[in-house]
């Protein structure tokens, strides 16, 4: 299934579902701190989720084939963990970095999903690196997005800036093609070549979501079927915005008042045709 929005009324609800989902990583924020643990994140994201924004969280009880139902409103990946951790009784410490990943449905049934990295306490310059540079591959692969642009300009972008620091990008995952529905088509790999793959059309809307290890790609998954590492145990760092392909460039939805700008690597890219909601 691929969704393709051509109404003002859509793009508005997808606006709406985008901007909510980033207020909930608005919201915790303040919160991840030493001493939290992954599951009261959960749990505050959840009851912000439910009892102020009355949306609902997309992940509780996701369940693709193949899968148990996903137990948390919100996923938690700290350290080596690359995707999908389940909030748990883990208390986070000075040093860890933690990605925290939102998806929200609101009311008219829009989904919204983004995810931002969180740096807590005294945190190693690797580690703010591997961030860093994890961050402004997002942003690159974001300041692809045109109509006529291919797919493989999106990840060739972020594959190209990863590998020239060092790092190595996850190939298991990728960003998703959403709307009405949470994960549809096309994928957004995060490695490739220009000139390749899907044609870009104006209305689509997806998920740029790169998953950089500071090792080696390779992940191993936990008996839980959820949580995937590296590994080698290296950290991973993950960044996501969702995106609207425009008449002239791109839009970012999953903005808000405190979600961090673009970086200076990539401003001149996007300037004049790059908006965000």
């Amino acid at each position: 299934m691929r969704e393709l929005f051509t109404k003002e009324s859509d793009i508005q609800a997808m606006r709406q579902a985008g901007q909510l989902a980033s207020e909930v990583l608005d919201h915790i924020a303040p919160h991840v701190q030493v001493g939290i643990s992954t599951e009261e994140i959960d749990r505050l994201c959840h009851a912000y989720m439910r009892d102020v924004q009355k949306t609902i969280p997309a992940p509780l009880n996701y369940q693709p084939p193949g899968y148990p139902p996903f137990p948390k409103a919100i996923c938690t990946s700290v350290n080596d963990v690359i995707c999908h951790g389940i909030p748990s009784e883990r208390i986070l410490k000075s040093g860890d970095i933690v990605n925290i990943d939102i998806t929200v449905i609101t009311p008219s049934g829009y989904f919204g999903d983004t995810s931002r990295m969180f740096l807590v306490g005294d945190v190693s310059i690797m580690a703010k690196r591997l961030s860093q540079i994890t961050f402004e591959c997002m942003w690159l692969g974001i300041a692809q997005v045109k109509p006529g642009a291919q797919l493989g300009d999106i990840g060739h972008a972020i594959q190209s800036h990863a590998e020239k620091a060092g790092y190595s990008v996850v190939r298991e995952y990728c960003g998703h093609g959403i709307g009405k529905v949470f994960h549809q088509d096309p994928q957004i790999l995060h490695y490739g070549k220009p000139k390749t793959g899907d044609f870009l059309e104006e209305g689509m809307t997806f998920t740029i979501e790169p998953m950089i290890n500071a090792g080696k790609r390779d992940i191993r998954t936990m008996p839980d079927l959820w949580t995937v590492k590296t590994k080698d145990r290296s950290l991973s760092a993950q960044w996501e915005h969702t995106v609207l392909v425009t008449q002239h460039g791109v839009e970012v939805l999953t903005s808000s008042q405190n979600c961090p700008e673009p970086p200076e690597i990539v401003k001149p890219q996007i300037s004049g045709n790059t908006s965000i909601a």
